[in-house]
């Protein structure tokens, strides 16, 4: 027996087979593209605690030398991929990923799985595996996740266009329920005299695209300067605008909304397909981008932690736990169908990334406001498909930052407290939705899709005015909730057993801290003011 022959069950790459029509269409002879994972070097627990409330931050370079992936592992890699006749496209020490690539019939032989095409009920096709995925007994404690076999769809975005009636499929402007950017900046007293200049806020999109006349046209219709907007492809994907009704009006409310309250900020849009691979490479990308250096992500797309691997919520939590180290801050939608999350099996569940220890979540309100002046903001549950995410990890444990949080057991057991999302909420119903531009419409749109780049645009601005990246900001928040208004109405139970959780004082799983008051945040981050 050779070296690489052996073949043992990488822990945590487990799937279900796809509850889809198997196709006969997958040639032995197509070529396809894959990202192996290796651990890294050194554990990050010790630098980046989520109890201390002064983090260690630590450059690109100094983290993929200390902290990535060990040379001898990916050498490793490289002399496994040879065994097996596949071709080594790219490596990273910094990301620790490698990307190799190899037909159908070389990759089901080097990691032991059989791979067909599905088509789902509603026409889309996929290539989908069963089953774990086999590694090299060598490679077996080095390899933290394989992901690219399998290309089933996996997240959604967090958007939802506002439809006041059946007939109607796009709402008119109407500033009686929609409100901009700039309006909600000062509704939520965002610092002013900054722009986020000097600032990068990367945005995570995984379908659709943006066409720069509607960026000028929209800016424009502010009164703004456009920021400068700049696509990056990531494992083949581009920006690819289509229409209103698909996944643009995703990725022009993340642009419009984030540049809409710091249009001084570069935006750089990391476009990759919807899988697994795709999602996570993007934000490997994003994190340690050299180039651009983002200090503040934007992820609106996500699933319930149920229909994740475990390999993928490791090595997704492993990637935001790097940003943290790097200084990055990273916010993720909560969801937008309540305490269900699209699940549909009578059990609560929380949406990932957003249920990340390391991501900030953002959960949704729906606000009305008497002239300049708020005069209510409640939980946003308008429907069983209609409501802010929320609720306790099934995943993760429940972070040092929440230990004095009152976080309550999970609905399903009544016991287990785990991880609450969200962290912190703003305006995301629809019908009090933002007006944004889409593909040449003037559209209103919600979903906590626009509270993620909302609070990234805050950031932006908070990093300028201090002169430094606040990166992983949850330590500190939960120290100072009183920088936030708290949100004691509503809840979020659309499970068909009625279960979720309700807003109370304090923090709740529906709301988290509540509502940022941006001035007050930038003070407990630390504001400084540089020349």
């Amino acid at each position: 027996m050779s070296a690489f022959d052996q073949l043992v069950p990488l822990p945590g790459s487990e799937k279900t087979a796809p509850d889809a029509t198997p196709l006969d269409t997958l040639a032995p002879n197509q070529v396809l593209t894959v990202t192996v994972r290796v651990n890294r070097k050194k554990s990050l627990t010790p630098m980046v605690s989520t109890r201390s409330v002064v983090n260690k931050v630590i450059s690109r370079s100094a983290y993929a030398s200390q902290y990535g992936a060990e040379p001898a592992v990916l050498k490793q890699v490289e002399a496994f991929a040879t065994a097996y006749d596949l071709s080594l496209v790219e490596q990273s020490a910094a990301r620790r990923s490698v990307l190799l690539r190899g037909t159908v019939a070389q990759l089901e032989r080097a990691f032991g799985v059989s791979l067909a095409n599905y088509r789902m009920a509603d026409g889309t096709e996929f290539r989908g595996r069963a089953g774990a995925i086999h590694v090299p007994v060598e490679l077996v404690g080095s390899i933290e996740g394989v992901f690219g076999l399998d290309d089933r769809p996996q997240a959604q975005p967090h958007f939802q266009v506002y439809q006041p009636d059946s007939k109607t499929k796009v709402a008119p402007l109407a500033t009686s329920v929609s409100f901009t950017p700039p309006q909600l900046a000062r509704l939520y007293n965002y610092p002013t005299g900054v722009t986020g200049k000097g600032q990068c806020i990367g945005i995570i999109e995984l379908g659709g695209g943006f066409r720069k006349a509607d960026i000028t046209a929209y800016f424009t219709s502010l009164g703004l300067k456009a920021p400068s907007v700049v696509a990056v492809s990531v494992d083949g994907g581009h920006n690819t605008p289509g229409t209103a009704d698909g996944a643009d009006g995703e990725v022009m409310l993340d642009i419009e909304v984030a540049g809409g309250v710091a249009p001084g900020a570069r935006i750089v849009v990391y476009f990759a397909p919807n899988t697994d691979q795709g999602f996570l490479d993007a934000i490997t990308t994003a994190i340690h981008d050299t180039k651009n250096k983002p200090s503040v992500i934007s992820i609106s797309w996500g699933a319930a932690e149920t229909n994740w691997t475990p390999q993928a919520l490791t090595s997704f939590n492993e990637a935001f736990q790097a940003a943290a180290a790097l200084g990055v801050t990273v916010c993720a939608a909560a969801g937008d169908t309540g305490s269900d999350d699209s699940v549909g099996d009578g059990k609560a569940h929380v949406d990932f990334p957003a249920s990340s220890p390391y991501v900030l979540a953002c959960g949704g309100t729906k606000l009305t406001v008497s002239g300049n002046v708020i005069s209510t903001e409640v939980v946003w549950h308008e429907s069983k498909t209609s409501a802010t995410g929320g609720g306790i990890s099934d995943t993760f444990d429940l972070p040092d930052y929440q230990q004095n949080s009152h976080v309550p057991p999970s609905v399903n057991d009544k016991t287990r407290i785990g991880r609450g999302v969200p962290d912190v909420a703003a305006v995301a119903d629809p019908a009090t939705g933002y007006a944004v531009r889409v593909d040449g419409s003037n559209l209103i749109i919600g979903g906590t899709s626009a509270v993620a780049p909302l609070m990234a645009g805050l950031l932006a601005l908070i990093n300028q005015k201090r002169g430094k990246a606040v990166g992983f900001i949850h330590p500190i928040i939960y120290a100072n909730p009183k920088a936030f208004r708290d949100i004691i109405q509503g809840n979020n139970s659309t499970t068909t057993g009625n279960k979720g959780y309700s807003a109370t004082a304090g923090w709740d799983a529906c709301t988290g801290l509540g509502v940022a008051d941006g001035t007050k945040l930038a003070g407990v981050l630390g504001e400084q003011t540089i020349a």
